[in-house]
């Protein structure tokens, strides 16, 4: 089998594990790595065995195939020249920082016949998998995604950068038109939101509260999903699934505790989760997401077919990312604050 000539293109915090996956795949052979540290290039490149770049073009007539891990404001220009070319692609979230320049990009991948895969990884997270094959219809779901401040994507907010994690599974477990969203955002660090919450309400009637935070003292990637089926619990960072269902006789014939005497309501206490409501937990820690979603690409690339994250679906969370961003723009604060919680010139005393 000839071997997938690839490239990869920006190789920081992200890009340097791209490569290091592509480069012990069988059927690819990394060309080259491409990034303005010059320094950072030459040593990715070192440890893989390929050949660096400070500027990406000239791999332009080398390869089949790249993939784009460089600033979002960056991804509709680099991933472009590419895709001109009918170069397939896979670009870093999120798609691109607006709308607009996502659209530009389907729109080239399409008119050219090029695959564009979008790097949400979390649907290859196992924990998001098991969940898409169980018969579960959402219609209220609360998504958490909290971590500290990493110095890292700068360039976007809190929205674009952790949120769209979150918005590109809703969409694909939803998957229907968005009618309403009400949006906060909070700056703490002086540049874009740093905090934002945001509630999306479908045209199914769906709910979903979802949370972003790059400024929390404690990591936290969950999300719950209530539908008639029961109940789903996930925990992104452990990749771990908790399902929660009414048992055969509640299903057939309902539970009501007030029809209960108070001895069977004190034994429904007990035997809730035993017997009337059946719990299964899933974990699936030995699963790579990075090279799961490089696999599927190259393996989209070989078969000509679309990868599950598309370029459509990765404009469709660059849309939705919008949206949420204009209500926050619309928000006004009133009042200033008083006082510090703590000040800064006296030492507390701890009781």
């Amino acid at each position: 089998m000839e071997r997938l000539r690839m490239a990869v293109v920006g190789v920081g915090h992200l890009g340097k594990e791209h490569a290091r996956v592509l480069a012990g795949m069988p059927d690819v052979d990394l060309i080259g790595v491409a990034d303005v540290n010059v320094d950072q290039a030459h040593a990715v490149a070192r440890r893989i065995g390929a050949q660096a770049f400070s500027e990406y073009w000239p791999l332009l007539n080398l390869v089949d195939a790249a993939c784009i891990a460089v600033p979002t404001s960056l991804h509709e220009l680099v991933a472009a020249d590419f895709l001109r070319r009918g170069l397939h692609v896979l670009v870093e979230k999120p798609l691109a920082p607006s709308l607009q320049a996502a659209q530009n990009l389907v729109e080239l991948a399409d008119r050219h016949g090029a695959i564009l895969q979008v790097g949400h990884i979390e649907r290859f997270n196992p924990a998001f998998e098991e969940i898409q094959r169980r018969p579960l219809h959402p219609r209220y779901i609360r998504a958490e995604r909290l971590g500290g401040f990493t110095g890292r994507s700068c360039d976007i907010g809190a929205v674009l950068d952790l949120m769209i994690h979150d918005l590109d599974l809703i969409l694909a477990m939803v998957q229907g038109p968005v009618r309403t969203v009400d949006s906060l955002g909070i700056n703490v660090f002086g540049g874009r939101e740093d905090i934002a919450s945001a509630r999306i309400q479908f045209e199914s009637g769906c709910v979903a509260d979802v949370t972003a935070s790059r400024a929390h003292p404690v990591p936290c990637r969950n999300m719950h999903i209530w539908g008639p089926e029961g109940y789903a619990g996930l925990d992104f960072a452990q990749r771990r699934v908790t399902l929660v269902q009414p048992s055969a006789e509640v299903r057939k014939n309902g539970l009501d505790p007030t029809k209960l005497d108070p001895a069977s309501r004190a034994c429904l206490r007990d035997e809730l989760f035993v017997r009337h409501l059946e719990t299964l937990t899933l974990e699936r820690k030995n699963q790579d997401q990075l090279t799961c979603e490089l696999r599927h690409f190259v393996d989209c690339v070989r078969a000509g077919r679309q990868p599950k994250v598309s370029g459509h679906a990765g404009r469709d969370a660059v849309a939705l990312a919008e949206r949420i961003l204009a209500g926050m723009s619309r928000q006004t604060w009133t009042g200033i604050p008083a006082e510090l919680l703590f000040s800064p010139h006296v030492d507390q005393e701890v009781a």
